[in-house]
């Protein structure tokens, strides 16, 4: 069915913005059987191969167990994103929740993390793309943190590429 040619194109909506309960939904269906070292490479070679193949300009991280197990800056990326890294990374030991989600959350009470958390934001982060790795029956182990893109983003590739890791 095609439109009249004075009638402009029709554009779709935007996305909806990503709320807490989106959030959390993602956390909850993102609950691993297992996490090991080689799961780690594979979860971090699948966020390269994305970021390559689109070419973002980001900084990949995994942690297992405070450990790092796994890092690549991609082409375009910036040493600033390790400190980005950090402190997302800090925000969600200290929450136990995804470093979005615990900005959102602030978010929708009407204030910010820098205002109410009363942590020192030279050191948190509560921005997109730290995000926890939980195991059924152990809880978190570790994380996955995605810098150099908007927050959202970032946050978006993470859970793209959880989404996309074969489970065992």
């Amino acid at each position: 069915m095609s439109t009249p040619a004075n009638t402009p194109p029709v554009t779709p909506p935007a996305a909806p913005p990503v709320t807490v309960a989106d959030i959390e939904a993602q956390e909850a269906r993102l609950v691993l059987s297992r996490f090991t070292h080689e799961d780690a490479w594979t979860l971090g070679g699948l966020l390269a191969e994305l970021a390559r193949e689109r070419e973002l300009p980001v900084t990949v991280d995994i942690h297992l167990d405070d450990r790092l197990v796994f890092r690549s800056a991609l082409p375009g990326s910036s040493v600033g994103q390790d400190s980005w890294i950090e402190r997302k990374r800090r925000v969600v030991a200290h929450y136990g929740v995804s470093s979005f989600l615990v900005g959102a959350r602030f978010r929708a009470e009407g204030t910010t993390f820098e205002e109410s958390s009363g942590l020192a934001p030279e050191l948190y982060a509560a921005h997109g793309g730290s995000f926890p790795i939980t195991v059924q029956g152990q809880g978190i182990v570790g994380t996955v943190t995605v810098s150099g893109l908007p927050q959202a983003e970032d946050h978006a590739l993470a859970v793209e590429a959880l989404d996309r890791l074969p489970r065992g």
